[in-house]
């Protein structure tokens, strides 16, 4: 049963603080594990890996054939496909390759007033390696969301590691690949296939962006590692925001809270509302559909021990300071006028506006990234995208007349800031 809130009760302010406050994501102890599994690849490469590969996946890393996917497999998986399934992975793929196109950021070469030239060039990285998760979680959705951005942005090698238990493949994953154009698939999974895409082994060349979702040992280990590769985001639990008044069906606003519970017994879904019968509604729904779905058992742990209903008195008026404080990952807006609650709303990872948007459209096929930031986290980043795979190399440019203009300044500022040889390298070309 899900904890109901109300903002008429007393201890309210304390009860949500404790919400927004509450951690459902790795330990002290899976950051020490990640660690030390980070310590051996990093000292024995490959050898590391076919003993973690067998320990965790019951799989064999022997022969070379072993070790990786081969293009012809990830072909003839997407040409096997049934082809409505076929047809929605391509309508998918050509949407989120739509959506990041329009990213991609422009180059800059401008003279300013004082004839200085400024600009700046942006350029992707050489490699990007893509995490895959292959147990509770092997999502052909997620594959796209990260390797067509990578595509769209330049890069010139995607690099796959998934986990493959006891030797199983899942064919739409690899369908997905051959979709998205990836070079490389290697059947590695966990924090040992972060390492060996940071650290590089004898087998597996290192990259320079790490991306993707995966367990708590996955988000750890990109979190130690960031710094030798640049990273996504360190995404923990995934966490739905509903905001509905009482004019929705409480079926739809049940399943649209339990879409993220059936993720992970660590995900959440929040409900806020302006009217308790509805809320007692919607509860009625959760419960009725939880033992209809073939995931309950999951989605059953994560609503009873996270599931929230908040009801208000003014859903305009109170609805978006709770969501800031929550900044959540996905935020529903079920309300007539979606637009007003929109432009209140300052922290949240992606928004759905009204009615006929819900959450699982955005997951597939609507075009922005699903890859969002978790944990509140949204309070200070922002979904993948083209920029995760780029960076900006700035230039500048100055003249006789422009140096003229500057110069003398910046000599001031060195000699004010006690380095003189930045002093005299301007000095020396004043005239």
């Amino acid at each position: 049963m899900s904890q109901m809130l109300s903002t008429l009760q007393p201890d309210f302010a304390a009860r949500f603080a404790r919400l927004v406050e509450a951690r459902r994501e790795a330990d002290s102890d899976v950051a020490g594990q990640v660690a030390e599994i980070l310590r051996r690849v990093k000292a024995r490469g490959d050898a590391a890996l076919v003993e973690y590969t067998q320990r965790f996946d019951d799989y064999a890393l022997a022969e070379d054939a072993d070790w990786s996917i081969p293009r012809e497999a990830c072909e003839a998986a997407y040409k096997a496909l049934d082809g409505e399934l076929r047809d929605a992975l391509e309508l998918a793929a050509a949407r989120i390759r739509a959506y990041h196109e329009a990213q991609l950021p422009e180059n800059r070469d401008y003279v300013d007033a004082a004839g200085v030239r400024l600009g700046a060039i942006w350029r992707p990285v050489d490699a990007a390696g893509l995490y895959v998760p292959g147990g509770r979680a092997a999502y052909p959705s997620s594959l796209l969301m990260n390797a067509i951005p990578a595509r769209v942005a330049g890069v010139e090698r995607l690099a796959i590691t998934t986990p493959t238990p006891h030797g199983a493949v899942n064919p739409l994953v690899l369908a997905a690949a051959h979709i998205a154009g990836v070079d490389e698939i290697w059947r590695i999974g966990g924090a040992q296939a972060v390492g060996a895409l940071a650290y590089g082994t004898k087998r597996i060349r290192a990259v320079d962006v790490i991306t993707g979702p995966g367990n708590a040992w996955v988000a750890e280990a990109k979190r130690q590692l960031y710094g030798v590769v640049g990273i996504d985001m360190v995404a923990g639990p995934s966490e739905i925001l509903v905001i509905a008044d009482a004019q929705n069906d409480p079926d739809w606003i049940a399943a649209d809270l339990l879409s993220q519970a059936e993720h992970d017994p660590t995900s959440q879904s929040v409900l806020i509302t302006d009217d308790a019968a509805f809320a007692r509604q919607v509860e009625d729904c959760v419960e009725l559909q939880i033992s209809q779905l073939a995931t309950g058992k999951t989605a059953r742990a994560s609503w009873d021990a996270h599931g929230v209903i908040i009801v208000v008195n003014d859903l305009a008026g109170e609805a978006p300071a709770l969501a800031d404080r929550l900044a959540a990952e996905h935020v529903e807006l079920a309300v007539d006028q979606p637009e007003t609650l929109l432009h209140k709303i300052r922290h949240a990872g992606s928004v759905f506006l009204g009615r006929m948007t819900p959450e699982a459209v955005g997951d597939y096929v609507a075009g922005p990234n699903h890859v969002l930031p978790t944990g509140r986290r949204a309070r200070f980043s922002s979904g993948l995208s083209v920029l995760d795979f780029m960076k900006r190399t700035s230039f500048l440019g100055l003249d006789d007349a422009s140096f003229a203009q500057v110069g003398p300044a910046a000599a001031t500022l060195a000699r004010a800031e006690g380095l003189p040889a930045h002093a005299r390298s301007v000095e020396l070309r004043i005239k």
